[in-house]
């Protein structure tokens, strides 16, 4: 620390008082302690959830009484190297050209209102060192809690029959015009899994053309999974998923809140009914161009 004489001339120098400096610098200390803070909030919310993003963790921090918005949140992030970013990788699950009886798409333009309305379903890969193993997936669109699945070794029907048997132990008695949504796999089309659908009285709803935008919610819930966990999770062995899967599975449900639910848990929204709002924003496709960029289009295209 400088002395008292020096520190008076400095700040003479460079228009400061005495006491502005002192502020100054009890202001940055301040900033510091309140940086390694929540960096340590961070670091704990991330020993459960590795990736999560920066909007939950905005509203995480929020509810814990850390005022902090998200673009402050995203700087001290980008400072510290805790920005995530996505992964992107594929193996086919869905095996359609079968000759099994196919359903027709009966969610194109439905919002569930409520809980039970509408389920969805779908398979994904999960590498480990070991080989592959495959989660089957049945997810409420309404609140995105999972309700049934199961990790198994192969893709054969009987997994997908064991996720759904799990999904209707939890659906309320009395439940009416439930559906159940799927690509056209041949898990989802066999005899078995068809007839525990029926004798529960729920309808059947398959997509029709290929595109995974018609089963956008399962497969976005499928990504999370993947991107936010397993994929953080290091020698990770089919042994080990067996109990490490159901425990994200957990966590997903009671810790992790949604942007498309307003970011409530899923397990906080599957307690509500009426509409959720999104905490996200659609672009126009015809916006995307800045005014210059426009121009040049035009002049390219001419």
């Amino acid at each position: 620390m400088y002395p008292r004489v020096q520190l008076g001339i400095l700040c003479g120098l460079f228009g400061y008082s005495r006491q502005a400096w002192y502020k100054k610098q009890k202001a940055i200390y301040k900033r510091a302690v309140e940086e390694h803070l929540i960096i340590e909030m961070v670091s704990d919310v991330r020993e459960e959830m590795p990736r999560i993003g920066s909007r939950k963790l905005t509203k995480i921090l929020n509810d814990s009484k850390v005022e902090i918005g998200r673009d402050a949140l995203i700087d001290i992030l980008r400072r510290n190297g805790l920005l995530v970013r996505r992964r992107r990788n594929r193996i086919k699950t869905t095996q359609s050209y079968h000759w099994l009886r196919k359903y027709r798409n009966l969610i194109k333009g439905l919002n569930p209102t409520g809980p039970h309305q509408l389920w969805v379903s779908d398979i994904t890969y999960i590498k480990v060192t070991d080989g592959v193993l495959y989660l089957f997936l049945i997810t409420d669109a309404y609140s995105k809690k999972i309700i049934g699945f199961c990790l198994a070794d192969s893709l054969e029907a009987t997994h997908a029959i064991q996720a759904l048997k799990m999904a209707l132990r939890q659906k309320p008695v009395g439940t009416h015009k439930l559906i159940h949504h799927s690509d056209r796999g041949v898990q989802y089309c066999c005899r078995d899994y068809v007839k525990l659908l029926e004798k529960a009285k729920i309808q059947i709803s398959m997509t029709e053309d290929g595109d995974p935008l018609d089963n956008s919610i399962a497969e976005r819930v499928n990504g999370i999974l993947k991107d936010e966990w397993i994929y953080e999770k290091r020698n990770l062995d089919a042994c080990l998923a067996k109990t490490y899967v159901p425990k994200i599975i957990n966590i997903y449900n009671e810790k992790r809140p949604h942007l498309s639910i307003d970011l409530l848990t899923p397990n906080q929204a599957h307690l509500l009914q009426g509409k959720l709002k999104r905490r996200w924003r659609n672009y126009p496709q015809k916006n995307r161009f800045l005014p210059y960029e426009k121009e040049a289009v035009k002049q390219l295209s001419t």
